[in-house]
């Protein structure tokens, strides 16, 4: 008997020791996440009793506004790491009604008053001589009142929601109200933070800043944030990301080139989280590759950017810089395919900017008719969107211009290309391409020159340049230009694919068969590659291996002219 005994008192004891255990790790874990809670908290408001009779009782107004500031945090898109703002609520956003009588839940809820770093909203709803007044106050700050009628309740608890949101989330706000209302807001709520905020937040909106004045192509003001923004964190990728992607919008090839380049050699800003730099590592490498005409490997940074995170919409722009790679590949299926990856619009303005968008990079094949079917549909909405990324005036106007001139209407042609910036690469290349296709030489000749400045590291305008002089019969200085264009872009199959067909061009079929073959490496789905290079190989004797180049071309995209060509060389 006393053997059992001592076996149950063993037992109780450690049966004490376990359930002491657990309640003692029950504890440390409340106090554990009490400690760590940065969230929001809003109580419940008071209302007068008619409200609460009608069932807008306070829970429900508190409710009402946390679903402001949900939607508002979800709509303002950041790579900034939620840990760096002061007041960081991530998304951990709740209601909380006050129990009565000492509980667990009240004690929990001590603990985190106590121990945590919650943000705590309590308001009010009464009434006025004039109708109702709301109320707020957010920790210690008393948010002001805002007055109005029954009937603009909704209004009145939306201006407080966006009041509140301002004054705790300020960088926040600013790209929300961005999207919400527009640039003149939003500008000036960065300049608040500019003028009051933070470090941190200053340095935040400079770098707000520059990407709204990319999307509004004023490049002159988005150079000079960045500029800021770099003083302040010398060290920092970030400001040259923002940059080059601003730069691109309003086509300013060679800064983009380079302020991507410059990403690689600067560091991870320290309030980006490493996930989020994962996304942009690769999207700004799209852009870079994209730039030197590497549009293989263009392909490949954007799908990869594509399929991680979706951080403050780089989904989209890495879709949208993937299709302008497929163009450059010469590829019309992977074009199609890639068009049908981009994220849906959910209005109708968005609707017409993929469209437009899709009709551009189809120009950028050769099929200009649908470009110019669609275009004042585009031009109309255009005026109307919020002007995005790689989708604007800059991108658009430049390319209807050469789409006019391809059809032989010149005059509107240059209507159109005359109105364009001289500070814009595409722009000073179609200016080019359309004097050209008048067989103006000396005009062609003289915008050329004139875009290889504006952008001297990139291959484009020096492919131009040789295409302008091979149509004009001068084989020989093409290629030197095409040779340009090739230490540019080692990895850009245009200038290697028109250098060919210069030696083609002096009855040299025989050494154009190289440049063939390397262009293919680079762009193997190029219609118009394999036909010229199934014309050297006729040219060459070689009939059965030009037999089978022009069974590729049949299989890829070409313009009608193209395929005309490809009919006359099959049957020679």
């Amino acid at each position: 008997m006393g053997v059992v005994n001592d076996r149950l008192s063993i037992t109780l004891k450690l049966l004490t020791t376990l359930v002491g255990l657990i309640v003692a790790g029950f504890a440390g874990m409340m106090i554990w996440n009490a400690a760590h809670d940065d969230g929001l908290v809003i109580e419940a408001f008071s209302v007068p009793p008619d409200y609460a009779a009608r069932g807008l009782t306070g829970q429900v107004v508190a409710e009402e506004m946390l679903g402001n500031l949900s939607s508002f945090q979800a709509r303002s898109n950041s790579v900034r790491a939620a840990s760096s703002y002061t007041n960081n609520w991530g998304d951990d956003l709740k209601i909380e009604i006050p129990e009565t009588g000492v509980s667990v839940g009240e004690f929990n809820r001590f603990l985190h008053q106590w121990l945590g770093h919650q943000t705590y909203i309590t308001g009010a709803v009464y009434r006025t001589a004039s109708g109702i007044a709301l109320t707020t106050r957010v920790g210690a700050d008393t948010i002001p009142a805002i007055t109005g009628s029954d009937a603009d309740f909704d209004k009145i608890l939306q201006k407080m929601s966006e009041a509140i949101y301002r004054k705790t989330q300020p960088y926040r706000f600013a790209q929300y109200i961005f999207g919400a209302r527009g640039f003149s807001e939003a500008e000036a709520a960065q300049k608040t933070i500019i003028a009051d905020g933070s470090e941190q937040d200053r340095f935040w909106a400079y770098n707000g800043l520059i990407t709204m004045y990319g999307l509004q192509l004023d490049f002159a003001r988005s150079e000079r944030a960045a500029r800021s923004a770099m003083a302040m964190r010398p060290n920092s990728g970030l400001p040259y990301f923002n940059l080059g992607r601003s730069a691109m919008i309003v086509q300013h090839d060679e800064v983009a080139l380079v302020a991507a380049e410059a990403v690689a050699t600067h560091e991870r800003d320290p309030d980006i989280g490493e996930a989020s730099w994962d996304v942009v590592l690769p999207l700004n490498g799209c852009l870079a590759a994209r730039l030197q005409g590497d549009f293989g490997r263009a392909v490949e940074l954007c799908n990869q950017a594509a399929l991680l995170a979706d951080v403050s919409n780089t989904r989209r722009q890495a879709r949208s810089l993937q299709m302008l790679a497929f163009a450059g590949l010469h590829d019309g299926t992977a074009l199609q395919e890639a068009f049908a990856e981009v994220p849906p619009a959910d209005d109708p303005h968005g609707l017409v900017a993929n469209a437009g968008y899709q009709a551009l990079n189809e120009a950028a094949l050769g099929h200009w008719q649908a470009l110019l079917e669609k275009r004042a549909l585009i031009e109309d909405e255009l005026g109307k969107l919020p002007l995005g990324f790689y989708f604007n005036a800059r991108s658009f106007q430049p390319v209807i211009a050469y789409a006019l001139a391809l059809s032989g209407d010149f005059e509107r042609a240059h209507a159109e290309i005359d109105r364009t910036p001289a500070d814009c690469s595409l722009c000073l290349r179609m200016r080019g391409r359309v004097d050209a296709l008048e067989k103006n030489w000396n005009g062609a000749g003289y915008w050329f020159a004139r875009a290889t400045q504006d952008a001297p590291s990139t291959p484009f305008p020096f492919t131009d340049w040789g295409r302008m002089l091979l149509d004009k019969g001068d084989p020989d200085t093409a290629i030197a230009k095409f040779k340009l264009a090739n230490q540019k872009g080692p990895k850009f199959a245009d200038p290697l694919a028109f250098w060919g067909e210069a030696l083609m061009a002096k009855n040299q079929s025989h050494l154009a068969l190289a440049k063939f073959a390397e262009a293919e490496k680079y762009a193997p789905n190029w219609g118009r590659l394999h036909l010229k290079w199934g014309e050297a190989l006729a040219g060459a004797g070689k009939r059965d291996e030009a037999r089978k180049q022009f069974v590729r071309a049949a299989q890829l995209d070409l313009t009608p002219s193209e395929k005309s060509e490809l009919a006359r060389a099959s049957h020679d």
